[in-house]
């Protein structure tokens, strides 16, 4: 009983939360649900709202409209003006700029809240030396900010954000600063760190790799709606709509223009690339679909479903190979049907 009683009360939950800037409406109607233990990722292109979602649970933004409750208990009701202040939410927020004191050594800024909630000395100082260790910049503590790479700052920002043991860890776009390499390292320590932790997550990032790599959910956002909610391979693999579909994925979907028809329990698709047909589970099932007549449709191919063949065979088409992109363990190839 105790067990249900804690996941149903450790998530964060939005309804109807809405966001205008003036007389722009940044936010439409979210609604999301967070679960306790996600690693959640707010995914979509730029000015599409979810960094003012992820400022407006961490109380830095307030919302026009809506409820937010995290842990059961309403923290936003802004209908009726109460907007709890962010020292009381028990979460902590990692700044894309990293944020660090500059005058002061790794290991003050790691045991800056701890110092702020009067944490006794030795407690602290092992806590801090705990956690540096665990972000492997243990042998950094002594340094200034002005003396570490962009690596090792992100990791003290990390470090600082844990180290209170808070709830929810909200990051918004950490690695964005960081190069390829890099951001490839920092993805493995974050989704170890989540691992080991259980500490729920919500990020924030455009970089569609890294929410497919990292997350336990994703909330695809655009202009401001929330369009889709699932984990990681369902978006990919069953995307919402053509806009989704194209966001996701590098490199892109391939769309190609088709004719469709229903009958009973089978869809044939007729397109450039041949005709292909459908059965069963293969195709969502349902009403929306003109049943004995021809309707105009769009095939989506992610590039790893296309196979390249020197000779004619069994649903292939001929192309033209309109560019070669070698990529060492990959070859990107563009082709004209």
């Amino acid at each position: 009983m105790n067990h249900v009683k804690e996941k149903i009360m450790s998530r964060i939950e939005l309804e109807g939360i809405n966001k205008y800037f003036g007389s722009n409406h940044v936010l439409k109607d979210v609604n999301l649900t967070i679960e306790d233990g996600d690693f959640m990722t707010l995914l979509g292109p730029s000015g599409c709202g979810k960094t003012t979602t992820l400022r407006i649970v961490a109380g830095l933004e307030h919302p026009n409209t809506g409820i937010i409750r995290l842990d059961g208990r309403e923290i936003v009701k802004a209908s009726e003006s109460y907007f709890q202040p962010p020292s009381k939410r028990d979460l902590n927020l990692v700044f894309q700029s990293y944020a660090l004191w500059p005058h002061l050594t790794v290991f003050k800024n790691v045991a800056f809240g701890l110092n702020i909630k009067r944490t006794p000395r030795d407690e602290m100082r092992n806590r801090v030396e705990k956690v540096l260790d665990r972000m492997q910049i243990l042998e950094l503590m002594n340094r200034y900010p002005s003396e570490l790479s962009g690596g090792q700052q992100q990791r003290v920002a990390i470090a600082r954000a844990i180290v209170t043991a808070p709830k929810t860890l909200l990051l918004d776009e950490p690695l964005s600063n960081l190069d390829a390499r890099l951001r490839l390292d920092m993805r493995s320590e974050i989704k170890r760190l989540h691992q080991e932790l259980g500490t729920t997550i919500i990020y924030v990032t455009h970089d569609q790799i890294e929410a497919l790599s990292m997350s336990t959910k994703v909330a695809l956002f655009f202009e401001g709606n929330l369009v889709q909610v699932d984990t990681p391979l369902e978006i990919y693999r069953n995307p919402a709509n053509l806009k989704a579909a194209d966001f996701i994925g590098n490199p892109r979907i391939n769309f190609v223009d088709a004719k469709a028809r229903v009958e009973a329990e089978e869809m044939k698709v007729n397109s450039c690339l041949g005709l292909w047909s459908f059965t069963g589970s293969e195709f969502p099932a349902g009403n929306e679909f003109p049943q004995g007549e021809d309707f105009d449709c769009v095939l989506g191919l992610r590039p790893e479903q296309l196979l390249l063949l020197d000779r004619p065979g069994e649903h292939s088409a001929e192309v033209t190979v309109y560019s070669a992109q070698p990529a060492g363990s990959e070859t990107l190839v563009q082709v004209l049907a």
